[in-house]
């Protein structure tokens, strides 16, 4: 009778072994679930250098059958290139309410780059995004930092060896439900006086006859244009300020709807992000509710006041 039970336990026990295998050379399907449980779960702030790719991720490789399940073709044949003689390995996964992102590390050759791909909570792709590549030999040090909410921040920074000083640039990416894509959230960068000098207002020539549309500003630095939307309760915005004698910046182009009379909200639908507007005659107040950290910094946040700049009176021919 014992032999009986240690033999049906051992059939479970391999049984069970042999159940949580999953084929990742894609000899026989793989459910999405499974593929995403592949993948470790990564603990944010998270930071990769392109000096230090060699030394990331699983040794586990992904074969191109099990890719072409969960990736597009369109991606696969034209963005991941050489994907038949290079290795796809998984790095790990960040997980949020509406979004799970995937990060991969490509290998061909000494060739080697990392990439992520978003996927909804139903494991349905949206998003391909490259982050960072081994490829540069342009002098920089080039690295990808993810923060939580999250936002992946691709850098490149030299010590300029003439003044001393660190030349660096920042472009923050971000994936947005409303746009299905990863959008541009954050630009700084040190190397380019001409655009650190100039700041473009993307909604400058739109109407603006609406009530509260116009100009407010505290100085060319810090401002909120605002313009009119396509309904009379609703406004267009682009707000810009510089904290901390420009070391923390915010920018965030979007589509407020007002409340009442006086008050108006920006939200949009799965992203963190809401912002109160409070209007007055002569000014606008912005109350940051919830976390708008894909754009700004992170010590500054959009709570201020703007004043409402006089439009130029136009004179009347004679």
């Amino acid at each position: 009778m014992r032999f009986t039970y240690l033999y049906f336990f051992f059939i479970v026990f391999f049984a069970a072994c042999k159940d949580d295998k999953v084929d990742l050379l894609g000899n026989s399907p793989i459910k999405a679930n499974e593929f995403i449980k592949v993948f470790p779960v990564i603990q944010t702030p998270f930071s990769i250098a392109d000096t230090s790719i060699n030394s990331i991720g699983d040794t586990t490789r992904i074969g191109k059958k099990v890719l072409q399940q969960f990736i597009p073709d369109s991606i696969l044949t034209t963005q991941i290139k050489f994907l038949d003689k290079s290795t796809i390995h998984p790095i790990g996964k960040i997980e949020k309410e509406a979004e799970t992102y995937l990060l991969f590390k490509h290998k061909y050759n000494k060739q080697q780059s990392v990439f992520t791909i978003v996927y909804n909570n139903k494991n349905e792709f949206l998003a391909y995004k490259p982050l960072l590549n081994n490829n540069n030999n342009d002098g920089y040090i080039h690295s990808v930092v993810i923060n939580r909410e999250p936002t992946f921040s691709i850098n490149k920074d030299k010590m300029d060896r003439s003044t001393q000083t660190l030349k660096y640039t920042r472009v923050g990416w971000a994936f947005t439900a409303s746009a299905g894509t990863f959008i541009n959230v954050v630009n700084e960068t040190n190397e380019d006086e001409k655009r650190n000098n100039t700041i473009i207002n993307p909604i400058d020539t739109l109407p603006k006859k609406y009530k509260y549309s116009g100009n407010y500003v505290q100085d060319e630095k810090n401002f909120i244009a605002v313009r009119d939307g396509n309904k009379p309760d609703t406004y267009l915005f682009f707000i810009h300020f510089e904290k901390s004698n420009g070391s923390c910046i915010g920018e965030l182009k979007g589509k407020l709807k007002m409340k009442n009379e006086t008050e108006g909200i920006f939200t949009e639908s799965n992203e963190p992000c809401i912002i109160d507007f409070k209007f007055s005659k002569t000014e606008i107040t912005l109350k940051e509710q919830g976390s708008c950290g894909n754009y700004r910094g992170i010590k500054c946040f959009f709570n201020d006041s703007f004043t409402k700049k006089k439009e130029p009176s136009s004179k009347k021919k004679k």
